[in-house]
């Protein structure tokens, strides 16, 4: 092992993080620096902070960076729309640049020679963590014992966290089979029954939506403001980002949307399952499309949706800290100038309509597309030389 004298440790204050808070200390001998991060997963932090002191540790970071998330990390990844394979909103993924930046940041304010993560090494977040860490703060070291250590069962992390007096909760009930992460876009459920990829999802597992078939019977029109992509209101009431989607969480959970079940591609090479609540993306995403339908150009637009597969792909292998990323992130907020105004939705058994949007920016010419006499606006007549023009190369190809 190297020499380690200091470490930061991203620390959630429960098992396997208490684990690896030991486990530093006695195999590393090095002092242990614990950060958690609030980004909206809904939790108590102040019990991470009281079993942190438990274990000897002086410096802990305790940081509320729900706003920060939402508006530095979420709101510009959605003004590209960005969705991974069709249909995952990237709610972990996201969060890892900021976790990462943080990390590396106290590492450089308190003399730290490594960071920690709790990642397993069989999933996306170790490459997420450490390429930002290595993008941000090039000579930092990473420790990442789940690629070190033998204790690779449920069975040995209890027996070790008994051998050293680590402090477990048994007094929380009834444990959920699942590896979870939540966050303010969503919750994501991994492991247990859905590893069969043929198992229906258990109607308990689901924290934050209802059942479609049992949300309410009468739909619900909400209004979302946006400027320059961003969302900056509803239903007229201006809010900050960490207000706006922890509000839009609750009133689209309570409709029942925002849940999939998908399969996966892992950068690291696997398929894997899981399933996803994610209430209040799904309806920014669809109003964010709505608002761009009537301010964006035809061709910009086209663009943005041919890249958006490239940079959702960036952002899902972790790579939000890469020249490559910041290049198609200025493209994406210059197309975003305009993208301002109000759009109105329709919340209803797990759906999401539009019912209307405006905008001053709007392109739209209902003069032009009217489909009564629009007073020469637009020359029908012209449309017969274009057609012709385009069909030149198709009579050729087939011998016309």
């Amino acid at each position: 092992m190297q020499k380690i004298k200091k470490a930061v440790l991203a620390y959630s204050g429960g098992l396997d993080t208490s684990i690896i808070l030991r486990w530093l200390q006695q195999e590393y001998q090095c002092e242990v620096i614990t950060f958690t991060a609030d980004i909206g997963q809904g939790e108590e932090l102040e019990p991470a902070r009281r079993k942190a002191e438990q274990m000897g540790v002086e410096q802990i970071y305790i940081e509320d960076l729900k706003n920060e998330f939402a508006e530095n990390y979420v709101f510009p990844m959605f003004r590209c729309n960005a969705v991974y394979e069709g249909e995952y909103l990237l709610g972990t993924s996201i969060a890892r640049p900021l976790i990462a930046k943080r990390l590396v940041e106290i590492a450089q304010q308190t003399g730290a020679d490594a960071i920690v993560h709790g990642a397993t090494g069989k999933g996306n977040d170790q490459v997420r963590f450490e390429l930002g860490a290595y993008a941000l703060m090039p000579q930092i070291q990473v420790i990442a014992p789940w690629r070190e250590w033998e204790l690779n069962s449920r069975e040995k992390l209890m027996s070790y966290a008994k051998q050293h007096n680590i402090p477990v909760d048994y007094d929380k009930g009834k444990k959920s089979p699942y590896s979870m992460d939540a966050n303010l876009l969503h919750i994501s459920y991994e492991g247990g029954v859905l590893e069969d990829t043929d198992t229906v999802a258990e109607k308990d597992m689901w924290r934050w939506t209802v059942s479609p078939q049992d949300a309410p019977s009468a739909p619900e029109t909400i209004k979302i403001s946006f400027s320059q992509g961003d969302p900056i209101a509803l239903n007229g009431e201006k809010m900050n980002g960490e207000k706006l989607m922890l509000t839009l969480n609750q009133i689209a959970g309570k409709h029942g949307i925002g849940r999939s079940d998908i399969v996966e591609n892992r950068y690291v090479g696997m398929k894997s399952r899981g399933c996803y609540e994610t209430p209040a993306g799904s309806v920014l995403l669809k109003a964010h499309r709505a608002i761009e339908s009537i301010t964006l150009d035809r061709e910009v637009a086209h663009l943005k949706d041919s890249l958006m597969p490239k940079y959702a792909e960036i952002i899902y292998n972790g790579y939000w800290w890469s020249p490559e990323r910041e290049a198609l992130q200025a493209l994406i907020d210059h197309t975003q100038q305009n993208v301002s105004g109000e759009v109105s939705l329709e919340l209803f058994k797990g759906g999401v309509s539009i019912l209307g949007r405006k905008s001053e920016n709007s392109l739209f010419d209902s003069n032009i597309a009217s489909f009564e006499d629009d007073g020469g606006a637009y020359n029908q007549k012209d449309a017969e030389g274009f057609i012709k023009l385009n069909a030149l190369r198709l009579k050729r190809f087939y011998g016309v």
